[in-house]
């Protein structure tokens, strides 16, 4: 590199960032710019489909390069997984944890703050719940 005598680089040569592992192959665009035929995870999906283990293809990026998302070939995607019976019992079992109360057994319809709080919001400090916002333990 040169420089201008004082030790600084002179400007004719400034630094270039160069990524030894990149041979220029994987195309990235830019937001509402990636052609058809390519969609995120999460436009997959949309479509009831997953990536079906195949590598991204390209790189989506938006707000200036601060987010990104890979992009993947959809007529390479496949169906997407359906679960057991089992495995949404286990799923159903495992929110049951999370969204019922230990002291007062209401199972709510979103997750309580049970390591934090260890009970309800109207268990811990007395805060009225929507009754719309659980369902009545059977007794």
């Amino acid at each position: 590199m040169r420089t201008d005598g004082t030790g600084r680089p002179d400007g004719n040569g400034d630094l270039v960032d160069i990524d030894l592992y990149d041979d220029g192959s994987f195309p990235e665009f830019r937001f509402k710019q990636a052609p058809k035929g390519l969609a995120t995870r999460r436009q997959l999906r949309a479509m009831n489909l997953s990536p079906g283990g195949q590598e991204p293809v390209a790189q989506l990026t938006w707000r200036s390069g601060r987010r990104m998302a890979w992009l993947y070939r959809i007529d390479l995607a496949r169906p997407k997984r359906i679960p057991t019976l089992a495995q949404e019992q286990a799923l159903d079992r495992a929110m049951a944890a999370r969204q019922t109360c230990p002291e007062c057994s209401r199972r709510y319809f979103h997750c309580l703050r049970l390591k934090t709080v260890g009970s309800c919001e109207e268990c811990f400090d007395g805060t009225p719940a929507h009754p719309g916002s659980y369902i009545t333990p059977a007794i």
